[in-house]
């Protein structure tokens, strides 16, 4: 799995921390960095938690490129 850059690129738009993030989607915060590392593969009720708390949708936060670098 890649690293989610677009989760922490949305996080800083918000000016939250992961800390905050993970509250706010009900999580703790060393799983929402997992999430951000691709070290975690978050469900989708989760996905659309976190999509919702920053305004993004699916594929803004969660598509992956077919040809990942």
């Amino acid at each position: 799995m890649a690293r989610n850059i677009a989760i922490k690129v949305a996080r800083a738009e918000k000016d939250m921390t992961q800390k905050a993030l993970a509250e706010a989607v009900g999580i703790s915060r060393q799983t929402m960095n997992a999430i951000e590392q691709g070290e975690y593969n978050p469900t989708i009720k989760l996905c659309r938690s976190i999509c919702r708390v920053l305004g993004k949708s699916l594929d803004d936060l969660f598509w992956e490129d077919e040809n990942p670098e």
